[in-house]
């Protein structure tokens, strides 16, 4: 299973207890996301962990399996999907650096003639979703089903009350996305990509189920446990690296300082990260820092990364 056999295999149960217990005093600290009503209404003091291996193993613990709003980790799923239909074409219409401004900033997108700085900040996933709407009757159904393929569950939904929620507080969001369109870089009507973002954002899944799904991007492009070849291998690559360096929001460079892996986080309190040939990670809390990032999930991957001696670095 291990890319590098120098290292001794984890003792992955044992780690997890570890962080687990480590984990508690921070479950009271963080904000939840308030600033979408549903999800102010989440319960701040709760944790889970997944791990999923390329061997087919998994470990979790906590609550692993409840199920939570995916938010912004989401976009990852929907950038791997435009991948598989527009290839490295779509970096034409959404850079690939790292934004150092809030992920809701109109500010970049003027200077860059609606050109976002990257598809993980609000202004690429507009975009990368107006990609997906150009393809696809329904974009979200097309982003729902492809992850209820890559988790192997055919159960993954929306939460319709978070997205409608989500839907009546998107000033900003239509903000961006009218300024995007001003520029000539969306080129389908604002309320149906506002609409389908909101859904998307809203889909739910538990530590596991996402943990199982961003496991491709661990086997360079390859579902491990169906064999079916999503990205060929410099695209995962590709990927991957767009995750490192702008996955968590404008705290990237701390968040790889911090914890060393390509990782998507989300305003529900999800993080999932990769570890190349090896495994997949995913953390749940809905208290988060400063940055929008999970405040015990970013500890939680820290400490993982170093127990686990597993990081890119």
């Amino acid at each position: 299973m291990f890319s590098n056999p120098t290292l001794p295999i984890p003792d992955y149960p044992a780690i997890l207890a570890t962080i687990y217990e480590e984990v508690q005093p921070l479950l009271s600290q963080g904000k939840v996301a308030s600033y979408i009503p549903q999800l102010a209404k989440v319960e701040r003091e709760q944790f889970g962990m997944a791990l999923y291996c390329l061997d087919g193993q998994s470990f979790s613990i906590g609550a692993a399996q409840t199920r939570f709003s995916a938010q912004s980790v989401t976009k990852l799923f929907a950038l791997a999907l435009a991948y598989t239909r527009e290839g490295d074409a779509l970096w034409q219409r959404v850079g690939k650096e790292p934004s150092g401004n809030p992920f809701n900033s109109l500010v970049q997108l003027e200077y860059e003639r609606g050109i976002p700085r990257n598809p993980f900040i609000n202004a690429g996933a507009l975009v990368i979703t107006d990609i997906l709407a150009s393809r696809y009757v329904d974009s979200e159904i097309a982003l729902l089903q492809f992850l209820r393929n890559l988790a192997g569950e055919s159960t993954l939904d929306f939460d319709m009350a978070v997205a409608v929620s989500e839907r009546n507080t998107a000033h900003r969001n239509y903000a961006i996305a009218h300024l995007i369109k001003d520029f000539g870089n969306l080129h389908n009507s604002v309320k149906l990509v506002i609409d389908s973002y909101c859904r998307q954002c809203s889909i739910s899944m538990n530590c596991m189920e996402l943990a199982k799904a961003a496991s491709f991007l661990a086997k360079h492009g390859v579902i491990p446990w169906s064999g079916v070849q999503v990205l060929d291998r410099s695209s995962a690559k590709r990927i991957n690296a767009v995750m490192l360096t702008c996955g968590t929001y404008d705290a990237a460079g701390e968040f790889a300082y911090r914890v060393g892996l390509p990782a998507k986080s989300g305003v529900g309190g999800g993080i999932v990260a990769v570890v190349p040939g090896e495994l997949s990670v995913a953390v749940w809390s809905p208290g988060l820092d400063v940055t929008g990032n999970s405040l015990a999930g970013t500890y939680a991957l820290e400490r993982f990364t170093t127990l686990t001696s597993r990081s890119i670095f």
